[in-house]
């Protein structure tokens, strides 16, 4: 029975972490105390002893819960940018580059991240352009920088999904002072409720292999991607390995590492109010949201 850790509100409207069943969506109790997911990954060594021999599959049922994102909330969202080679190549026409290099940017994980049925909240404007993006995401376990590629993995806490939406019609400037600021990246990409995530955290010792995981999106059920992520340009570690040569990465950072083939933008499809978003990935769940125009 797989299981990731997530945060839900009961019955009594208290907020606290749980673990998501992944095989069938229940929530159970986990088997340590903690006020939150992020409280779990601050003390990960001593917490990750003791989940490594949950059984979820016999914990104790909560009924009633309303799951929420499953970090909150993580102290750094870091988003990498065209990382898989189909995806390069629907929006440039054209092969990754020789010696192509690891890009990122960052979005306010307090306003931008919303949980599994939570509202996008859009302008309703057809120029903005608002497209979907799934991505598998990594979650940090320690406080670290400088790793080589090899040490990545025992630091990491485990894998989640995530969606990155984005606002297309928003990323270029009109008349900027300056070359550097000819793009506009909160705009873009880093808006309220622009980075759902969830059902939940799921720990690395869970995921057979994270180098070949099926990663699948649907808008209003029709298949948009299709994708897997032995097809990163950059693996994964090395990604991390980048960002943690530039900034230091602490428990419960997020690093969102690209998304494969089949973004509105490649056809000029975009999502409109009424849609509804679904993303899955292999041993992760699903997570799914509503496109609803903000009020």
């Amino acid at each position: 029975m797989t299981w990731g850790m997530c945060t839900f509100r009961d019955s009594d409207g208290r907020t606290r972490p749980g673990a998501y069943r992944i095989n069938d969506g229940a929530v159970v109790e986990l088997p340590v105390d903690y006020a939150s997911t992020m409280a779990i990954l601050d003390d990960w060594d001593t917490a990750s002893a003791a989940l490594r021999s949950f059984d979820a599959a016999t914990a104790d049922v909560i009924e009633g819960v309303v799951l929420l994102a499953p970090l909150m909330y993580p102290r750094k969202l870091i988003c990498a940018g065209a990382n898989y080679r189909d995806h390069v190549r629907e929006m440039t026409g054209g092969e990754p580059a020789p010696g192509w290099q690891s890009w990122f940017f960052l979005a306010p994980p307090t306003t931008s991240v919303v949980g599994p049925g939570e509202d996008v909240l859009i302008s309703g404007d057809p120029a903005d352009k608002i497209d979907w993006e799934a991505e598998l995401a990594v979650v940090m376990a320690h406080r670290v920088r400088d790793l080589a590629v090899d040490e990545v993995e025992q630091h990491v806490a485990g894998f989640v999904v995530f969606t990155d939406i984005s606002a297309r019609g928003l990323s270029a400037r009109e008349n900027p002072p300056h070359p550097a600021f000819a793009f506009d990246w909160i705009s873009h990409k880093a808006q309220d409720t622009f980075s759902p995530m969830g059902p939940a955290v799921v720990p690395t010792w869970q995921v057979e292999d994270p180098d070949s995981l099926g990663i699948k999106l649907w808008v209003n059920d029709e298949l948009k991607q299709d994708g897997n992520t032995r097809d990163m340009i950059i693996g994964w570690r090395q990604l991390i390995a980048d960002v943690s040569r530039r900034i230091t990465l602490e428990p419960g950072d997020v690093i969102a590492t690209g998304t494969p083939a089949g973004v509105g933008a490649a056809a000029g499809t975009f999502l409109t109010a009424g849609d509804v978003v679904r993303v899955e990935i292999d041993g992760l769940g699903a997570l799914t949201n509503p496109i609803t125009v903000r009020t």
